[in-house]
Order: C-alpha cells, then sequence, then structure tokens
C-alpha cells in the first residue's frame, strides 16, 4: 500500500472527530487491516461490527501488534485516545469503503470490474494473466469479493499497480451497485445470468438486473462487456443511452468478439478467435463453456492494447482457483474432477456436458457425483429436474445424487438406468462414500459437482485422500 497521512485518511472518510497522541501530522498509515491478529506495524486498525463480535473488542490486540491508528464508532470516552491515532465515525466499514474509493483515485489504475453468475472468479484469473504481458496487475484474492473483501482488496494495491482486476459478488440487490460505487470501475463485465441466488431475487430478470448495477459506478467514457447471448442484457441495452462502448462476447458469429473451432480434451481446450485467426489458444482446463472466460479475457487485453500473441500465451498460463475444475488423481489411478466449490442449474449442465464428451478411459467408465444446487427458491425443484436433459446413460455410465433437492433429479432420470447405475442418498455423507467407494474402480473418472454447503468435498477427499480447501464465499 502506498503510504496516506491520517490528516488525508480524516479528510476521505469525513470524520466527525480526530485525536492523536502526539503530533498527528507525523502519521503515516502503511497498511489497512480488519483483522487484528494480521495487524502490521503502521496500519490503520477497522474494527468492524456485527455479525457473533465486534471489533472494538480487540483494539487492544491490534495495538500490541503495532497498528497505529483505528477508525471508531462506539461511545468516544471508550477509545484507547493515549495509544494510538483514533478517527471517529458513524460506521466503520462505511469508512473502510469510503478510503477505498479515495485510495481507488490515490493510485489511479485501469479498474476492471467482474460479476455474473457464473464464471467470476475464473475470468479474473484469465484477465489477470493475460494482462500481465504489459501490465503491473493487482487482483482480488481468495473470497475478497464481497462489501468488506472489495474495498480491503483495493487498500491493499501497491503504489506500482497499472490495472486492478477487482471480482464482485453479490446476493440480494444493492450490493453490485455498493460495490460498483466504490471501485469505479473503467471496464465493466458480466460473465453470464444464470440462476444464482433466485431464492433472494425472485427470476433471471431480477438476476441480470441485480448483475447490471454495475454500470451504475463505471466511467461514463467506460467499456461494458456483456454476454451477447443473453436477452436480458440486450433488451436493456436497447435504452441504454451514453458514451459507454458495448462489447458482446461469445461463440456465435454475431458477437463483437467469439471463438470457434473449439476443441476440448480432458485438462485443456484449443480454440480461435476472431481478434486473430491465424492464432490458435489455449486455456489449461477443460469445457467450452470455459471459452467464454478466455474470450472476455482476450476482449480486454486487446482494449488496454497488450499484444494479442502475448495475451494468448500468458492466458496459458493461468492457474483456477481450488475446487474448480480440479483434476485430482489418487494413489490407485483413480480421477476425480472436483468442482464441488459452486453450483448453478447453467453450470451443472454445462460441466455435464464437457464432461460426457470427454474420451471414456479404458476399462473405465464415467462416473457423476452430483449434489443440491442451493438458492434456488420456489423454483428449485423444476431447475434440479431440467439436469435431466444432459445425463443420459450412454454417456454418463453411474450417477449418484445427494440431497433433498436432488430427489427431484433423481425421479426424473432414474426410470433411464438401471437400478444398479444410480443411486440418491438423501443426507448421509458416509454412507455416501461408502457406496461409491464399494463400486468404484482406478479405471474410472469421477466428477463431483455441487454447491459448496452441500460439501461434497468430503467425498473429493475420501477418494484421493486428498486435502481440499473447504471456506464459503458468495458465489
Amino acid at each position: 500500500m502506498e503510504t496516506i497521512n491520517i490528516l488525508d485518511i480524516v479528510q476521505a472518510v469525513g470524520a466527525s472527530e480526530f485525536t492523536a497522541p502526539g503530533p498527528d501530522h507525523e502519521i503515516n498509515i502503511t497498511g489497512v487491516e480488519f483483522d487484528s491478529r494480521k495487524i502490521k506495524p503502521g496500519d490503520l486498525f477497522v474494527p468492524l461490527t456485527g455479525g457473533a463480535s465486534d471489533g472494538h473488542d480487540y483494539v487492544v490486540n491490534a495495538i500490541e501488534q503495532g497498528a497505529v491508528a483505528t477508525f471508531w464508532s462506539r461511545e468516544a470516552d471508550s477509545a484507547p485516545i493515549d495509544q494510538l491515532a483514533v478517527i471517529y465515525v458513524d460506521d466503520t466499514l462505511r469508512a473502510m469503503q469510503s478510503l477505498a474509493n479515495y485510495y481507488r483515485h490515490l493510485i489511479d489504475p485501469i479498474v476492471i470490474g467482474i460479476t455474473g453468475s457464473n464464471g467470476k472468479t475464473t475470468t479474473k484469473d484469465m484477465m489477470a494473466n493475460a494482462l500481465t504481458a504489459k501490465y503491473h496487475i493487482h487482483k482480488t484474492e481468495g473470497n475478497y469479493n464481497n462489501e468488506i473483501g472489495l474495498p480491503y482488496t483495493i487498500l491493499s494495491m501497491p503504489k506500482e499497480t497499472e490495472v486492478a482486476v477487482l471480482e464482485m459478488g453479490m446476493s440480494g440487490f444493492g450490493e453490485i451497485a455498493l460495490l460498483s460505487h466504490i471501485a469505479e470501475p473503467d471496464i465493466a463485465v458480466i460473465t453470464l445470468i444464470g440462476e444464482s441466488h433466485l431464492e433472494f431475487l425472485g427470476s433471471r430478470a431480477g438476476i441480470a438486473q441485480a448483475k447490471l448495477e454495475i454500470l451504475s459506478g463505471l466511467n461514463p467514457e467506460g467499456v461494458f462487456i456483456y454476454p451477447g447471448a443473453e436477452p436480458l442484457i440486450t433488451d436493456f441495452l436497447e435504452d441504454w443511452v451514453s458514451s459507454v462502448e458495448c462489447i458482446s462476447f461469445g461463440l456465435e458469429e454475431d458477437n463483437d468478439v467469439y471463438a470457434y473451432d473449439i476443441i476440448e480434451e480432458k485438462d485443456q481446450t484449443y480454440f480461435k478467435t476472431n481478434l486473430d485467426s491465424n492464432v490458435i489458444c489455449k486455456i489449461p482446463v477443460m469445457g467450452a463453456y470455459n471459452v467464454n472466460n478466455a474470450v472476455v479475457a482476450l476482449s480486454v487485453a486487446k482494449r488496454l492494447n497488450v499484444p494479442i500473441e502475448q495475451a494468448i500465451f500468458q492466458l496459458a498460463q493461468f492457474k483456477l482457483t481450488a475446487s474448480r475444475l480440479e483434476w485430482i488423481q489418487a494413489d490407485n489411478g483413480l480421477q476425480v474432477l472436483n468442482d464441488a466449490y459452486n453450483a448453478s442449474p447453467t453450470s451443472m449442465k454445462a460441466v455435464l456436458q464437457a464432461f460426457a464428451r470427454l474420451q471414456r478411459p479404458k476399462g473405465g467408465r464415467r462416473i457423476a457425483v452430483l449434489g443440491d444446487i442451493r438458492e434456488l427458491g420456489e423454483k428449485s425443484e423444476a431447475y434440479h429436474r431440467s439436469i435431466a436433459e444432459v445425463i443420459d446413460p450412454e454417456t454418463i455410465d453411474l450417477v449418484y445424487l445427494f440431497g433433498d433437492e436432488m430427489g427431484a433429479l433423481y425421479e426424473e432420470i432414474h426410470p433411464n438406468y438401471p437400478s444398479d447405475q444410480i443411486h440418491y442418498i438423501r443426507k448421509d455423507h458416509d454412507r455416501l462414500i461408502e457406496r461409491i467407494q464399494a463400486s468404484i474402480r482406478p479405471e474410472d473418472i469421477v466428477l463431483v459437482k455441487s454447491s459448496l454447503g452441500v460439501d461434497l468435498l468430503q467425498v473429493v477427499t475420501a477418494l484421493t485422500n486428498h486435502e481440499t480447501h473447504n471456506f464459503l464465499r458468495k458465489e
């Protein structure tokens, strides 16, 4: 982080009052942290409130770690004014968000905001890799994509950052608008309008409306990149009057940027784009649907004048976040495709279709282990039933379904399968694991796909003896 004088922070957040144990003009902040355990000397501590704990209770620990200043929204007479500088604010989170917006303009990188029902993280990682061919990049890490994580990511930017690639997650209306106004992106991307969070947003139209909030903070002379095959976006753009440049992407030739000649393999995919028809692109991940994410990354690279050959080379080097299309091989040779980090009907159908197109291993079978898709609301049963469209005994040899909602899919497809080739376990993880282990062969390939809260990562660990990363985020 670029050093900021405490008086500039006071002004940036509109503090109601400020106290310091010594000369205030000599206090310089070199970092911002809301977790007192991560405080380093010279940091500003942000005591967040709400939930099970109140960050103000940990200010002593922050001081011991080296904090030189803190935001404060408790009673003024309870502030540790003799130990560090205290900036009095009404809401510590809002103050952190205001400071992030100030810092965004202080460093003044090109800011790219990415949202969508699926593909945000993959697109972010692909884009960051492609842009490293020309720029110093800073990107969202881990699950820092919400009202706390995004400002924290911005405040973590090194001073040499030239492009910030920021992921924006949400579960309800107004959340993306808030993030967009904090980040003020120069380029806004929507990867996909799917069905995630239907429980809270009511319909795909509601999801589209929530995702389109990313435009509320977009630079008036910025760029909007969107999936051209999505009428919920294209219909909106018919009434969109501004100087914003709009770029559509997809696999169809009527898009501004499109991919074609796609060749899918187990752990990589090849394709060409109209950006340069002479160059074959490669991404180190399976699935034609991931080509869309790559096309977005290359579209932004082209827009930012990265030589296309260099962007394509860098794109081929990117690494997926753990538990996203992650091939894991067990000691006995069994190969498991771990995609149990999140799910929507759209993403589950896409990965099943890609999995079904993989070459069947010699002597082995394609096996799908599918868990509930969360937050679909009253349409959950219909959406789970719809997964049957892409499950065929000719391509998926054995199916295991887990969770309350997967009962609907079981009803839909069990007439198509012999009784020993389809299994439904409603709740017991141990029973599910035992049943899979009883029939699995080392030559098989296994897809594990579900929402994170279903915890099918237990299955991945049991089948492979490989520890998985189990942490929550907004999908």
